[in-house]
C-alpha cells in the first residue's frame, strides 16, 4: 500500500454519475498516466458513442499516454502485470473490457479464469493503479441472455477485482463512498469530484464546514540529528520519523477578503526604542534591527525571545511542460528522498539548527502553456491541505515555520504567478538556467520563457483572481505553500520565506488574506530576479545579501543561527549606564590609584593619583588647589592657590580637582600657617 492510503482502487459507479472523472482526479497528481482504454472503438455510425470517447480522449491531458486493449482483452493482465513501481495506470473501464471479452469474435474463451488473471495481476502488481467499473446490480435483471450473461461476467469481475484492490469507493450523483477501506482511513488529498470549486460563502471569516470529505494523513515530521563523525561511537544516527500527525474530518472556505490577525502594531515600535537604549559598544544592530521589531510584533512583547522550535516544510510537485526545460529528470524527486532520509544540505542544517523537517508532496502540475496547471478542485484541497501543515505545526507548538521547496519548472511557475499579478515581463524574472556541471542553457531559458508567454497568452481572458491564478499557472506547489501562509496567519505563526514559490504564494495570499505578508520573513533573496520583484511588491527587505544558492530552505536555514543570535543579544543586554542601567555590584569607572598613602574617603568621584610622601586624612576632600612654597593664607574656600612644596598637605574641604604640589614644603592646615618641615603639629 503506498504513502496516501491506496495503491490500486476499484471506482465503481452507475451511469453518469461521475466514476471516470472522479477516478482521473486520483491521478491527478503523477507525473504522467498511461490510460489503458478497453472498449472497442466506436461504430461509424453511432455518432452518440463516439462523441461519448472523444470527449474522454479531450479530458486527459497531454503527457498521458494511451493504450488499446480492445483487440485481446486477455492483454490487459498482461500490461497491469508489467508495470513498474514508478507508473501509473487508470483503466476505464472494466465494463468494455467484460463487452468485448464476451464479444462472440473472442468464443470459445474462460471467462472465469481471464477474470482470475486480471485479479491475480492487480494484486501483485507494485504500480499505482486506478480501475472503473460500471455498477449494474442495482438495476433489474436483463431479460436476455446474453444482457444476463453482461451482468454476471461482470459482478464477478468487479467481485474478484475489489477483493484484490487496497481500495473500493462507489461514487453515486457525483459523491464518493468509500467502501474499503472504512471512510476513517481514506486519504483525502484526493478531490471528491472533479468540477467547479464550491461556492464561497457570503462572508469575510474564516469558515468551518463540515463535508463528508476526510482530509489525508499529513506527512511525517522528521527530526533531524547531526551524524556521528568519523571515528565517533558515541553520534547518533538520523532520527526516524517521529510522529504521525491526525487527520480531522473539517474542510475550510478559502476566500477572497479573509479577516486574519495582524502582528502587534505597538509590540514592534516599542522594541526599537528598547534598542536605543541598549548598552551596545558599537553604531547598534544595523539593518538587522529588524529581525527585533518583526520578531516583537509577532510575539505580541517589546523584548522577543529567540526561536527555539523551527519547523521546515519542504514542499516537492514538478511542473510539467516547458516550464521544466533543462532540468533533470527525477532530480527534484531524488531530492525529496534525500531529506525524508536525513541526509543532503537542507536535513544537515536542520540538524545543526535544531530544526525538525516535514517533506510534503503536492500535486504535480500539467503543462501550462496548453492547459490549466491544476483543476479548480485541486486548487480547493492544496489550499486547505496547506493551511492544514501550518495548523498542526502550531498545535506541536512551532514558532517559525520555514518555507522551502523543490521541483521541476517551479522558477517558471513563479514567474508567470507573477506576469499575472504583478505585470511583470517573463523574461525580466527568469534567472538564468544552470546545468549540474555549471554552463549557462540558454537555449533551455528560451523554452521557459516561451512556455510561460504562451500560457499568459491562452489565458488573457481569463479572470485574474486568486484562485484562477493558481488553477491555470500556479500549480499545485504554489497552491499548498499559499495555504500554508494563510494557516500561519490565522495561527499567528511567522514563516521566513526563501526562493521564488514561497514568494509567489505571498502574491497570491495577499489577494485571499492581505495580513499575510505581514508575517512574512525574507533572509536572502539569493540573487533571483524574481524573488526580489516578489519582496519589492510585498514590501519584504531581505535581510541579507549573500546570494545564496542552496536550494530552497537550505538558505533560510543558513542565516537562521545569524537571526537567533540578534534576538539573544537584543534581549540580555542592560540599558545603558547613562540612562539608568549598569552593574550595581561595580564601579563604572575607577582610576589607578598611587603606591603611597592617600585619603580615605568613602566614596571618591574621581581620584587623582598622589604624591609618594604622607599627605592629609581629610574625609571627603572634592577639590585641592596647589599651595605656595612658602606659608600662606589660611582660607577655607580660596579662588587659587601656588604651588606647594614636595611634603603637600590641603587646605581646602571641597574642592573638585586637586593640582599637582611644588617640591618645596607648605601648610599643614587650613587654620594656621605651614610649619617650614611639613610635618603635621603634634
Amino acid at each position: 500500500m503506498s504513502v496516501d492510503g491506496w495503491n490500486t482502487v476499484l471506482v465503481l459507479g452507475g451511469t453518469r454519475s461521475g466514476k471516470s472523472e472522479f477516478a482521473e482526479s486520483l491521478v491527478g497528481d503523477a507525473a504522467t498516466v498511461r490510460y489503458v482504454a478497453t472498449s472497442a472503438n466506436a461504430d461509424p455510425e453511432d455518432a452518440e458513442w463516439a462523441a461519448r470517447l472523444a470527449a474522454h480522449r479531450e479530458r486527459r491531458p497531454g503527457s498521458w499516454t494511451t493504450d488499446e486493449t480492445a483487440d485481446d482483452p486477455r492483454r490487459l493482465a498482461d500490461v497491469i502485470a508489467a508495470a513498474g513501481p514508478n507508473e501509473t495506470l487508470l483503466v476505464d473501464d472494466l465494463g468494455g473490457w467484460v463487452t468485448v471479452l464476451l464479444d462472440p469474435a473472442h468464443q470459445p474463451a474462460d471467462d472465469v479464469a481471464t477474470i482470475a488473471e486480471l485479479a491475480a495481476a492487480v494484486r501483485d502488481s507494485e504500480a499505482r493503479i486506478v480501475l472503473v467499473s460500471p455498477e449494474v446490480g442495482l438495476s433489474l435483471v436483463p431479460t436476455t441472455p446474453l444482457g444476463r450473461a453482461f451482468t454476471d461476467a461482470l459482478g464477478a469481475a468487479n467481485r474478484a477485482v475489489a477483493d484484490a484492490c487496497d481500495a473500493v469507493v462507489l461514487v453515486v450523483a457525483g459523491q464518493p463512498a468509500w467502501l474499503k477501506p472504512a471512510a476513517a482511513t481514506r486519504p483525502a488529498s484526493v478531490p471528491a469530484q472533479a468540477g467547479p470549486a464550491p461556492a464561497a460563502r457570503p462572508t469575510n471569516q474564516v469558515t468551518l464546514a463540515r463535508t463528508s470529505e476526510l482530509e489525508a494523513p499529513l506527512p511525517d515530521v522528521l527530526t533531524p540529528t547531526l551524524p556521528a563523525t568519523p571515528g565517533d561511537t558515541n553520534g547518533t544516527a538520523w532520527a526516524a520519523p517521529t510522529m504521525a500527525l491526525p487527520m480531522v474530518a473539517t474542510g475550510l472556505v478559502i476566500q477572497p477578503g479573509m479577516e486574519l490577525p495582524m502582528p502587534d502594531e505597538y509590540a514592534g515600535p516599542q522594541a526599537g526604542d528598547r534598542l536605543a537604549t541598549l548598552d551596545v559598544p558599537g553604531a547598534g544592530l544595523g539593518v538587522l534591527e529588524r529581525v527585533v521589531g518583526f520578531a516583537a510584533a509577532t510575539q505580541g512583547t517589546p523584548t522577543p525571545t529567540p526561536w527555539t522550535t523551527v519547523r521546515v516544510l519542504l514542499l516537492h510537485g514538478d511542473h510539467q511542460g516547458g516550464a521544466a526545460a533543462g532540468t533533470v529528470a527525477g532530480e527534484s524527486a531524488r531530492r525529496a528522498r534525500q531529506a525524508r532520509a536525513g541526509r543532503g544540505a537542507l536535513a544537515r542544517l536542520a540538524a545543526e539548527s535544531g530544526a525538525s523537517l516535514q517533506v510534503v508532496d503536492t500535486p504535480s502540475s500539467a503543462p501550462m502553456e496548453h492547459e490549466p496547471a491544476l483543476h479548480h478542485a485541486a486548487v480547493e484541497s492544496s489550499l486547505r491541505y496547506g493551511w492544514r501543515l501550518a495548523e498542526e505545526a502550531a498545535d506541536a507548538g512551532v514558532q517559525l515555520l520555514v518555507l522551502g521547496a523543490c521541483g521541476a519548472g517551479t522558477e517558471a511557475a513563479a514567474a508567470a504567478v507573477l506576469a499575472a499579478t504583478a505585470g511583470a515581463e517573463p523574461p525580466a524574472v527568469l534567472g538564468r538556467v544552470v546545468t549540474a556541471s555549471g554552463e549557462i542553457d540558454d537555449a533551455a531559458w528560451m523554452t521557459r520563457c516561451a512556455a510561460v508567454r504562451d500560457a499568459l497568452h491562452r489565458t488573457r481572458r481569463s479572470p485574474r483572481d486568486a484562485k484562477d491564478v493558481l488553477a491555470e499557472l500556479g500549480g499545485g506547489d504554489i497552491a499548498v505553500a499559499t495555504g500554508v501562509l494563510l494557516g500561519a496567519t490565522a495561527r499567528r505563526v511567522p514563516v521566513l520565506l526563501d526562493g521564488p514559490v514561497g514568494l509567489a504564494a505571498g502574491m497570491i495570499s495577499r489577494d485571499l488574506a492581505g495580513q499575510a505578508r505581514h508575517w512574512c520573513l525574507l533572509a536572502d533573496h539569493g540573487g533571483h530576479p524574481a524573488v526580489r520583484l516578489a519582496a519589492d511588491v510585498l514590501g519584504l527587505t531581505p535581510l541579507l545579501d549573500l546570494r545564496l544558492d542552496l536550494g530552497e530552505g537550505a538558505n533560510a536555514l543558513t542565516a537562521l543561527p545569524l537571526l537567533r543570535s540578534v534576538l539573544a543579544l537584543a534581549a540580555a543586554l542592560p540599558v545603558h549606564p547613562r540612562l539608568g542601567g549598569g552593574d550595581e555590584d561595580e564601579p563604572d569607572f575607577t582610576e589607578p590609584e598611587p603606591a603611597g598613602p592617600g585619603p580615605t574617603t568613602s566614596e571618591p568621584d574621581f581620584t587623582e593619583p598622589e604624591p609618594a610622601g604622607p599627605g592629609p586624612t581629610t574625609s571627603e576632600p572634592d577639590f585641592t588647589e596647589p599651595e605656595p612654597a612658602g606659608p600662606g593664607p589660611t582660607t577655607t574656600e580660596p579662588d587659587f592657590t601656588e604651588p606647594e612644596p614636595a611634603r603637600p598637605e590641603p587646605t581646602t574641604t571641597g574642592p573638585d580637582f586637586t593640582e599637582p604640589e611644588p617640591a618645596g614644603p607648605g601648610p599643614t592646615t587650613t587654620e594656621a600657617a605651614a610649619d617650614p618641615s611639613g610635618w603635621r603639629a603634634g
